[in-house]
């Protein structure tokens, strides 16, 4: 992996100061990989202690490990990238060292217009082989665009959340609390999704 880096990338990697077993799994990881090459570094906060740090990054729940892309968007795994999801995180890491997406140009195009902040959620487990794409395909509209945010979450870890949202099979996203969709989809129809959600919301008349 380390020949496909090209510029440094730097994980940031949030636990709790008595770290949850699922928190240290993810700083091991984050640790793991930036010893392989120079090109990774770590930085680890706690979510209370470094409460600044996190509300910069948008981080209200730990384990969650942020990579900011490469224009400016930020992607963040809220859980272990394990399992099927190690690869997504794999290919965020050489996508924003690269500073560079598989989105076609028309996608990157629309996307570069978003004025409006937009949230992505993907939920998924680690044995799920659809989730990394769906993941990596959501993270990539992030990358693009620093008014989009998105995240991963591992609903095993964060069961309480599966629930709020009505997570039924993954992968499910869901954009700006109102808009969601089930399974892997095409990267037109996300698009499709992302433009409806990123809409001011219609007047209300009397």
């Amino acid at each position: 992996m380390s020949q496909k880096l090209i510029n440094s990338v730097t994980l940031t990697v949030f636990t709790q100061e008595l770290e949850c077993d699922y928190c240290r799994k993810a700083r091991e990881l984050a640790q793991d990989l930036a010893s392989l090459t120079d090109k990774i570094r770590v930085e680890v906060y706690d979510l209370v202690n470094d409460k600044q740090k996190a509300s910069e990054l948008g981080v209200n729940k730990v384990p969650a490990t942020v990579i900011l892309g490469g224009k400016g968007g930020k992607v963040t795994f809220y859980g272990v990238a394990s399992g099927y999801e190690f690869n997504a995180l794999l290919k965020d890491l050489i996508q924003i060292s690269r500073a560079e997406t598989e989105l076609s140009r028309e996608t990157r195009k629309t996307l570069s217009t978003f004025k409006r902040p937009v949230h992505i959620q993907v939920f998924a487990t680690p044995t799920c082989p659809y989730c990394p794409e769906a993941v990596n395909l959501a993270h990539q509209f992030a990358m693009e665009n620093p008014n989009i945010r998105a995240d991963m979450i591992e609903i095993n870890e964060f069961p309480q959340l599966a629930i709020k949202y009505n997570v039924m099979g993954v992968p499910k996203t869901v954009i700006n609390e109102n808009v969601e969709m089930v399974g892997l989809q095409p990267e037109e129809e996300l698009l499709r999704l992302v433009t409806v959600a990123s809409r001011p919301p219609s007047p209300a008349y009397a």
